[in-house]
């Protein structure tokens, strides 16, 4: 799956990789491998890249929306750092 994440102001990762988990605004959940065509609000908190299944990656985000379309995954927030 490929996963992007971008700002107003650059992109803060782009690549492939077997999951991502991100804060909704409904609560936690997960994206992985071939998903269903979704979008969703998100809120501030912790975004979690799965590289693969035992290596990840944190970052600490503002609010967004994730679009998930064709086992792609776009994140668009405010504002995102790695932890």
């Amino acid at each position: 799956m490929i996963l992007e994440i971008l700002t107003p102001e650059k992109k803060i990762f782009s690549g492939d990789v077997y999951g991502v988990q991100l804060p909704g605004i409904t609560g936690l959940f997960e994206v992985l491998d071939k998903h269903a065509p979704m979008v969703s609000a998100l809120k501030a908190g912790k975004l979690k890249i799965l590289q693969d299944k035992n290596n990840t990656m944190l970052y600490t985000m503002q609010s967004g929306f994730a679009e998930v379309l064709n086992n792609k995954t776009t994140v668009l927030v405010e504002g995102a750092e790695e932890v």
